[in-house]
């Protein structure tokens, strides 16, 4: 079929190559323009612009979903358009431009988890399974009927970012084999009213750590924010940031909430239920390294009382 694709980050990537190997005809790619990248802030192609690139498919950047980008669109002539992670709201003149409609790759299982950040919210909830779904995109964030549907379980102790990684690979094939049901006229489901839950945007003041909560949650909030937007403390007046916990045995009188405690091969910081280990910090002005490794490290030493702020 001709296909337009529509993505922007790297979660992008294994789908748009899946198209390609599949034989599709890929006539035109959109992406969202090139953005400030890296620390001298440069300007930079996003990955599916670079990939698309150097396949040779032709590429669009627009700024908005305008008259403009609905007739390039329409002479495209394409039947289907395919979407994974391309963040612009499509207006309905756009979605009308493409004949057999636009499906989107979404992650999670819908109706759970419909918004920015399915997979964060998924883990933050301490939900078991996770997954993907193709539906046909309509007006209402995520609400479109469905083609496709597959459960992806959970790590116990895997991040937002793992999970994210693995979620994009396993919905590439899902998003073919969705394009083939298009083609042989295959309607989509409609989604279920219930168990509609929704996944806003997670942000920084989202994820910071309240010590007093049980260790638990604390480990999912921690999961759920790597890798971005990072969980953090206050320490000493700085942002601390806790990438990876994990809950271990500590011998000794259990800590209070936000107090630490090291011993040779650990750090712990006290919560609201057990003692817990942070494997993985980040200081201020520092790069990320092993808790340990920075109590060890830290100026004056890890006294004891020395507590996260607030």
């Amino acid at each position: 079929m001709r296909v337009i694709f529509a993505g922007t980050p790297d979660v992008a990537l294994p789908s748009l190559r899946a198209i390609v190997d599949a034989g599709h005809q890929v006539v035109g790619v959109l992406t969202r323009p090139d953005a400030p990248a890296g620390r001298g802030r440069k300007l930079a192609a996003s990955p599916v612009a670079t990939l698309a690139e150097s396949l040779g498919l032709p590429v669009l950047k627009p700024e908005r979903p305008d008259d403009a980008l609905v007739a390039t669109v329409a002479g495209l002539h394409a039947e289907v358009a395919a979407v994974v992670a391309f963040g612009m709201l499509l207006p309905q003149a756009l979605l009308d431009a493409v004949p057999r409609g636009w499906v989107n790759l979404h992650f999670s299982l819908l109706p759970r988890w419909r918004g920015a950040a399915p997979v964060q919210r998924a883990i933050l909830a301490g939900d078991a399974v996770s997954g993907v779904t193709t539906f046909r995109i309509v007006r209402q964030l995520d609400a479109g009927p469905i083609y496709r549907s597959m459960q992806v379980p959970i790590g116990a102790a895997e991040t937002s970012g793992e999970l994210l990684t693995r979620c994009a690979e396993l919905g590439g094939p899902v998003l073919v084999d969705s394009l083939a049901d298009v083609a042989a006229g295959v309607e989509p489901v409609p989604q279920s009213s219930a168990g509609v839950t929704l996944a806003p945007k997670i942000r920084p003041d989202d994820v910071r750590i309240d010590w007093a909560q049980p260790a638990r949650q604390i480990d999912l909030l921690v999961r759920a924010a790597n890798p971005a937007p990072v969980a953090w403390t206050m320490l000493d007046g700085q942002r601390f940031q806790v990438l990876k916990v994990a809950p271990g045995e500590r011998s000794g009188p259990s800590l209070t909430p936000g107090e630490l405690a090291a011993d040779r091969r650990h750090l712990w910081a006290g919560t609201g239920s057990a003692d817990l280990q942070l494997v993985e910090v980040k200081a201020f002005g520092r790069k990320p390294m092993a808790g340990v490794d920075w109590a060890r490290g830290r100026q004056g030493g890890l006294h004891p009382g020395t507590r996260f702020d607030g």
